[in-house]
Formats: structure tokens, C-alpha cells, sequence
């Protein structure tokens, strides 16, 4: 072990523990605050063990809200660890799935499977990490085959080809004609109200072993940030590292997308957030992401169920007013560091 191993470990410890007393408190607001104001007195009921309570408000806790809650905090955490490895592969913080066109791929991906009539899993997951990984293979090619940790030209490639999605997806849309396309629209922009705890269980599945291997290659990712020959000095493969993130990471993405559709920006604003926070070490970033990105998307899920007098509106709206905003911010900063050198 690494002599400041007892150090990060208080470190991961510490981080973890108060990011889970958040995520907790944020899911316990997402449960209690609703439409419905009975689901407090029913979760109250269920701390103190009494067995009798309204049997509507149990069911909008435990059958709406609860599983509701889970797929948020899945969805959080993938998108933000997703953003976090686009960050350390290219050296970039303005990489994130969504901006480098891996959503917009899966999402093209997904609605080919929805049109076709294929089941949301398997189906319509494989399609949409069949798209994902095309639109990877797509921005790579685009890079003039450079190595992949050269952060200027994917990172413009991905943009390129995320417009060519957006494209796709509008085509696509004009050519449905049927009472599908309300719901591809909707679901496009984000859409958290379909979960049950089949789905969700199906997703954890898919997101958690990703989850942990993010963690076990959070050193090699720590040694990449510090550059392609030091990397490969401190006897990382390059090679196989970056695949296995970017194949890992486009997986986990075209997963969350084929579940919930598009949301933009969350892996740009938890890992910029929590780096200024916790510090640059993945050792830490990868579990601080994982509980805070879920916390965030409980949140932002809140905000989208309660803003609204009447129904709600997709939470692909509220990560996108919050994230948009900061991705100019760093596109701006990013600019002014480029002409003071």
C-alpha cells in the first residue's frame, strides 16, 4: 500500500460519509414533498413501525416515489462519473457525454429501437449502446486518429457530431406520425416517471459493476491527467485504459439514456464541483461523484415535480438551466487561460 494510504482512506471516508448524509437527505425531501401531502404522514408511519396508514399515500411512497428516487440517484451517479472519466481522458473540464455526442448517439440509437417496436430491455438498451458506440467510433475517426488523449480535436469532433445526432433525432421525429411521438419528445427531455423497481433493479445491474470499475482505475486515471509519457513511465497501458473507460463510460450512458432519455450537463457541473471541493484525487472524485451526482439528481427531480402548479416538467430542464450556465463560465475561463499563454 501507498504510504499516504491511511490518509486517503480517512479522506475517501470522510468524503463519502457526508456526501451520504446529503444524498439521504435529499431522497427523504424527494419522498415527503409532493402533490400529495399524506406520503409524510405515511413515512412517518413506517419509522415508527406502525403497521396502519393510508394505503393511497403507501402507494404513491413506495410504488411512485421510492423506486423514483433509486433511478435518480443511478442516473446521477452514471452521468456524473461519466463525465468525470471524459474529463480525465482528455484532460479537459468541459468533456462530458453530452457534449461529445455519446448521449446524443444513444439517444439515435434508442428511438431506432422504440420505432422498431423492441422492449425498453434488452431492446432498446442495445441499440442505444449501439449507438453510442458508433458516435465513439464516429468522434475518434473524426480526431484524425490521433491518440485519444488528444483533448482539442475529440472534444471538437464530439460537438460536430453531437449536432449530427440532434439532426438525426429531429428526422426521425418528423417522420412519426403515430401517438408515439408526444412520448419521444418528452422522454428526450429527460424523464424520471417511468421507473419501477423492475427497471430499476435492471439498471443497477448494468451501472454498479461500471461504478466499481471506474473506482478500481481511479489511480491510472489520477496518472493520466498528468500526461500520456508519465502515464506510461508509472507503467499504465495507455491503450487498453482508455478503452476500457470509454467503453465502460459509453455503456453506462447509453444505459441511462435508453431508461431516461437525455439529460444534459450533469457530468460537467458535479465533477467540476466536487474537484473544487474534495481536490483532484479520482481516489476520492469517484465515490464523492457517485453519491453527489445522485444527490443532485434528486434534487433536480424535486425541482421538476414541484415547480410546476400542474403536473411536471422534465428534469432534462432543470440540469440544463443549471448546467448550461456553467459550461459558458468554463468555455469563457478556458478562453481567457488560452490568451494570458
Amino acid at each position: 500500500m501507498n504510504a499516504d494510504s491511511p490518509t486517503l482512506g480517512l479522506r475517501i471516508a470522510v468524503v463519502s460519509a457526508a456526501l451520504s448524509v446529503l444524498l439521504i437527505l435529499a431522497a427523504l425531501l424527494a419522498l415527503v414533498f409532493g402533490s400529495t401531502d399524506t406520503v409524510m404522514e405515511a413515512l412517518f408511519a413506517f419509522f415508527r413501525g406502525a403497521e396502519k396508514a393510508d394505503p393511497m399515500a403507501q402507494t404513491i411512497l413506495w410504488q411512485i416515489r421510492f423506486p423514483r428516487v433509486l433511478l435518480a440517484v443511478l442516473v446521477g451517479a452514471a452521468l456524473s462519473l461519466g463525465g468525470l472519466v471524459f474529463q480525465a481522458l482528455l484532460r479537459n473540464p468541459l468533456a462530458e457525454p453530452y457534449i461529445l455526442g455519446v448521449s446524443g448517439g444513444s439517444a439515435v440509437g434508442a428511438i431506432f429501437g422504440i420505432l422498431l417496436g423492441f422492449s425498453r430491455f434488452p431492446g432498446v438498451s442495445l441499440t442505444a449502446f449501439a449507438g453510442s458506440m458508433a458516435t465513439l467510433a464516429l468522434v475518434l475517426m473524426l480526431s484524425s486518429g490521433q491518440s485519444v488523449l488528444k483533448k482539442d480535436s475529440l472534444l471538437l469532433a464530439g460537438v460536430m457530431v453531437n449536432a449530427f445526432c440532434s439532426a438525426v433525432i429531429t428526422f426521425l421525429i418528423s417522420l412519426t406520425q403515430d401517438s408515439r411521438l408526444h412520448n419521444i419528445i418528452y422522454w428526450l427531455m429527460g424523464d424520471l416517471g417511468q421507473s419501477g423497481m423492475q427497471q430499476v433493479g435492471l439498471l443497477a445491474a448494468m451501472l454498479v459493476p461500471c461504478f466499481v470499475l471506474f473506482f478500481a482505475l481511479s489511480h491510472p486515471m489520477n496518472l493520466l491527467l498528468m500526461g500520456k509519457e508519465m502515464a506510461q513511465t508509472m507503467g499504465v497501458n495507455i491503450r487498453v485504459v482508455t478503452l476500457v473507460l470509454l467503453v465502460a463510460t459509453s455503456f453506462m450512458v447509453s444505459a441511462t439514456v435508453a431508461n431516461c432519455g437525455l439529460l444534459g450537463f450533469v457530468g460537467l457541473v458535479m465533477p467540476h464541483l466536487l474537484r473544487l471541493l474534495v481536490g483532484p484525487d479520482h481516489r476520492v472524485l469517484v465515490p464523492a461523484c457517485a453519491l453527489g451526482g445522485g444527490a443532485f439528481m434528486v434534487l433536480c427531480d424535486l425541482l421538476a415535480r414541484v415547480l410546476p402548479r400542474q403536473g411536471e416538467m422534465p428534469v432534462g430542464v432543470i440540469t440544463a438551466m443549471i448546467g448550461a450556465p456553467l459550461f459558458i463560465y468554463l468555455l469563457k475561463r478556458s478562453g481567457s487561460d488560452a490568451n494570458r499563454r
